[in-house]
């Protein structure tokens, strides 16, 4: 899932990416979330958000949907967690 700021994806090739997976782990932490609407975002089955952040070129993308405002709000705040910004 890119995570990357409007202004990075402006001035850079690449994108920064979390991920999203499937397989919900028996415990979370405070830089995982579950998505709440993961139908309205596209996806096909109920997915976990982790501050397991890395970069990928665009061309290596494919896009899905955007999550809601709800959705997106928790994934930044794991984000701001993982990164003590």
């Amino acid at each position: 899932m890119v995570i990357a700021s409007s202004t990075y994806l402006v001035e850079r090739p690449d994108v920064l990416v979390g991920i999203l997976t499937t397989k919900l782990p028996k415990t979370t932490t405070s830089t995982d979330c579950v998505l709440m609407d993961w139908q309205l975002a596209g996806l096909r089955a109920v997915s976990h958000f982790k501050a397991y952040v890395l970069t990928t070129h665009r061309s290596e993308l494919t896009v899905v949907g955007h999550l809601s405002d709800r959705d997106w709000n928790q994934v930044k705040a794991c984000v701001r967690v993982a990164f003590a910004i």
